[in-house]
């Protein structure tokens, strides 16, 4: 029966124990459409074999029939779309009958379903580890634009290129270097040095550029 707006989904969660490749099918019509049952439960996969239980217990005027399929997988996807489903002016109860299982039939399942299970996780593992290998190139090359030529630090130009017209980012003086503090003192302390030197180095240019020029005019 269909469920009211209000009342919640009826959830059930199956394992790999649970599932199975043997379908029990309960309120089929009683009649004679065996035929029709089986056409459309192999839409969804290759079946090996499809008869009626008549020793089985059932409704007045109802059919169980038991399928067996030859994948899991086919028998997980009809047993997922075609339970509660109306067939004929009845809703068929599909169901897993593990039970009806060989020894050899459960080892194949329990093998299948973990070579799903491990190429999932490679396949996630291979998306992570692209991802991480991406995010890792990316911080290497904004880490070499940083500190590329640290000696231009103080100069500022808007436009510029390099190679492949690539614009060089410049460091300012009074910007951070390094993550560690101690490495921006010392960093601060070399650029002092460095405009004390700059500085003296001009002044000396200057004097030696205003020294007295000697007269060298005849006079009469």
């Amino acid at each position: 029966m269909p469920r009211y707006k209000d009342e919640p989904p009826a959830v059930c969660v199956y394992t790999v124990c649970d599932e199975s490749r043997y379908l029990i099918v309960k309120n089929v019509p009683a009649l004679g459409c065996g035929d029709d049952l089986l056409r459309l439960f192999s839409t969804h996969g290759e079946i090996d074999e499809c008869k009626p239980m008549d020793a089985e217990d059932c409704e007045p005027f109802t059919d169980v029939y038991w399928i067996k399929f030859n994948h899991f997988t086919s028998a997980r996807i009809a047993k997922r779309k075609l339970d509660d489903s109306v067939f004929f002016g009845n809703r068929l109860q599909v169901s897993y009958a593990p039970h009806f299982e060989s020894l050899a039939d459960t080892k194949d399942k329990l093998e299948r379903r973990r070579g799903e299970v491990l190429k999932r996780l490679d396949s996630r593992r291979s998306k992570e580890t692209t991802a991480s290998g991406s995010k890792l190139l990316v911080t290497s090359e904004t880490g070499y634009k940083e500190h590329l030529d640290p000696n231009a630090r103080d100069l500022e130009f808007e436009g510029g290129v390099h190679g492949g017209n690539v614009p060089i980012r410049m460091v300012s003086s009074n910007e951070d270097y390094f993550a560690s503090n101690s490495m921006n003192r010392t960093v601060r302390f070399v650029r002092d040095k460095l405009d004390k030197i700059r500085s003296s180095g001009d002044h000396i240019v200057e004097s030696a550029s205003k020294r007295a020029r000697v007269d060298n005019r005849r006079r009469i």
